[in-house]
């Protein structure tokens, strides 16, 4: 494949670890440089990659070796490092969402598309063979024509274990912002884009209580809805139901359902890679568990970016900034409803992407693999 494909990353944050360990010894790319506002938290993160320097963000968008930026930025920054970044003639590849406004990631993909760059985006789990095995068996007709399915996040909020939780509490932030685009992704990949929504939506508390770290026991404002809910009407006549909170406990709902006209599927959460997907045909008396039958297999944080490098021109990456864009648009629709209360309907759809063939972790790990 020629030298790897070099890559600077902005944003060192929690989730930069997880994407650092996929990257690192991958013989596809190398991380060229680090950079990020804590000058101390690049040095530190340099120093644990071999031949990587700790650089300014000016200096890394513009370093000659970097060829795509990896923007792990918090959300409210995601729209100005992506636009620097793309006028700069680099790929992008963003952290969900893809950025808080909808015209803001309306104008990231049009500036990709005007400078001959592309975007890819979060989330990359429902590359997995989780989503996948699902999305195969709804495509082979093992439940028939797909009617209508459930997506369901219940969680009491992430300020009991992040130390520094703010950001979920902020614009751009919330249940639906924060959690949502895994769901979003996964029934767009099971059952294709969305043409309208109707949502509603509710703020329990005015403030949260930091649980862990330094700043244990500090109160900090709540400025977003903390439970979204709504009904999303796809293009091909299937309904979803979102219900996504950071004010309850816990569910023994699946985290998402599909139902057909021969059978249903218990599908896992798409913020895991695999998990087990389950069946129940018409007349059968009990479930039965599938075995993997798509997808990356083992996959982790990162194989978005592979995925987006391997395409090259060759094919659209799977986990692609028009998806992002969809997927904003689907929340921002939601949030507007619950606002107005009416139905909405979207400005933008997309492909579904191309489904991900079984793939072994070894041949995805490898300097070479077998493009599809």
């Amino acid at each position: 494949m020629g030298d790897p494909h070099g890559v600077g990353v902005v944003g060192l944050g929690v989730v930069s670890r997880a994407y650092l360990k996929t990257l690192v010894d991958h013989p596809t790319v190398r991380v060229v440089a680090v950079a990020d506002l804590d000058a101390a938290r690049a040095v530190a993160a340099a120093a644990t990659i071999p031949g990587t320097a700790a650089v300014s963000v000016e200096r890394l968008l513009h370093h000659p070796d970097v060829a795509t930026v990896l923007n792990l930025t918090i959300p409210a920054a995601h729209a100005e490092i992506s636009d620097a970044a793309i006028d700069a003639g680099r790929n992008v590849y963003v952290e969900k969402p893809l950025t808080v406004t909808f015209p803001e990631g309306r104008s990231i993909i049009d500036r990709a598309v005007s400078a001959g760059v592309r975007v890819g985006c979060a989330p990359d789990t429902v590359l997995g063979t989780g989503t996948q095995t699902a999305r195969a068996a709804i495509d082979d007709g093992l439940i028939g024509r797909p009617l209508s399915a459930s997506a369901v996040l219940v969680t009491p909020g992430h300020e009991r274990w992040h130390p520094d939780p703010d950001f979920y509490y902020a614009p751009g932030g919330g249940p639906l912002m924060d959690m949502g685009p895994y769901y979003i992704s996964a029934l767009i990949h099971l059952l294709g884009p969305v043409r309208a929504v109707i949502g509603a939506a509710s703020q329990l508390r005015e403030t949260r209580i930091i649980g862990s770290g330094p700043r244990l026991g500090q109160r900090i404002p709540v400025e977003v809805p903390t439970h979204v809910t709504g009904v999303l009407e796809h293009a091909g006549g299937a309904l979803s139901t979102l219900t996504t909170s950071f004010d309850g406990v816990a569910t023994t709902a699946a985290p998402i359902e599909v139902l057909g006209e021969e059978g249903t599927l218990a599908v896992p959460d798409p913020n895991t890679f695999d998990g087990e997907v389950r069946h129940l045909a018409l007349g059968d008396p009990g479930w039965h568990t599938l075995a993997p039958r798509a997808g990356y297999v083992a996959a982790a944080r990162g194989v978005g970016l592979i995925d987006l490098v391997r395409a090259a021109e060759t094919r659209p990456p799977r986990a692609s900034g028009e998806v992002a864009l969809h997927v904003l648009d689907v929340m921002t629709a939601l949030l507007r409803s619950a606002a107005d209360g009416r139905r909405v309907e979207l400005t933008t759809t997309v492909e579904r992407p191309t489904p991900v063939p079984l793939t072994p972790a070894e041949e995805w790990r490898s300097a070479v693999a077998p493009e599809h």
